[in-house]
């Protein structure tokens, strides 16, 4: 059993726990995942690692209710805890192995999308640690959305907040306030990770090919099992076939179908819904009767 210590209500659908897991604590970095399970026949559920403290051998994860497994994961508490934890699974950030030196030499901007900071974090968070500066754009369709802000002012050199609504930080999307800070303001970037919605990271990496920044995108959004064996988040990238789980779930994002990977991402939507029906249902019921209404 693997215990929560702490459950933070973030925002609307949007939760952070945080979780004893000493072996994944010592072992990971930055980019990759774990496998969350909650009791025997629970549904196996990939998250991206959001932090992690090896001395207290905790991780913490972000994530938002977006189906039955998810939905009974809000409802825990403190004390609470998963049946098994598995990780760390999944390739670290490229950051990870390139000389420190020649990282120092780059230019580096973050995109991250409603939940997408929760993998940019630890990214962000280890480039300070090394004395590497970066700048981040954090979007979200409203004020009410945005999360993780103040921890990546922490440790980024510079936080641009848009919103699609213009109730907080610039009025539009992300792939405006990269414009403005390239063409507007000459801002140089040698490198770009953007890490959110499938679509958002499309026109993100439309908009990046065309300024000739490299970037880089995870594809966790579209994983299932997180070992291979499923074939759910089976992509196309360069022309080849990959996985998400085993081979990313980073890749070069002007390389990446991400109209396949969008189709990709709607194969258990059917699934997602029945279950969540059911377990609806069940809450309805009670003891089975469903006479107390």
């Amino acid at each position: 059993m693997y215990k929560i210590t702490k459950v933070e209500h973030l925002v609307d659908k949007d939760w952070l726990m945080i979780i004893e897991a000493p072996f994944v604590a010592r072992k990971c970095e930055p980019g990759q995942f774990m496998i969350a399970k909650l009791g025997e026949l629970g549904e196996r559920i990939p998250f991206t690692i959001a932090d992690y403290d090896r001395e207290a051998g905790t991780i913490t994860i972000v994530f938002q209710v977006v189906g039955a497994s998810t939905e009974k994961m809000s409802h825990l508490k403190a004390g609470d805890s998963f049946t098994d934890v598995v990780g760390p699974l999944g390739r670290p950030s490229e950051l990870i192995n390139t000389p420190i030196e020649d990282l120092k030499k780059e230019s580096i901007i973050f995109i991250a999308g409603g939940v997408g900071a929760a993998p940019v974090y630890p990214q962000v968070k280890w480039l300070h640690e090394h004395g590497i500066a970066a700048d981040v754009i954090l979007g979200a369709r409203n004020k009410d959305l945005l999360i993780m802000e103040d921890a990546l002012r922490e440790v980024a050199a510079n936080v641009y907040v848009t919103t699609d609504d213009g109730s907080y930080g610039a009025k539009g999307v992300v792939t405006d306030v990269l414009k403005k800070l390239v063409n507007e303001e000459g801002r140089k970037y040698t490198k770009c990770i953007a890490i959110g919605p499938v679509i958002m990271m499309k026109f993100a990496c439309l908009t990046t090919k065309d300024m000739g920044i490299p970037t880089v995108v995870s594809m966790n959004p579209i994983m299932v099992d997180g070992t291979g064996m499923c074939g759910a988040c089976r992509l196309i990238v360069g022309g080849k076939v990959k996985f998400a789980c085993v081979d990313g779930p980073e890749f070069d994002g002007h390389e990446v179908d991400f109209n396949l990977a969008m189709k990709r991402q709607q194969t258990y939507k059917a699934e997602e819904g029945q279950a969540m029906l059911a377990l609806l249902e069940a809450e309805k019921a009670h003891g089975g009767c469903g006479e107390c209404n």
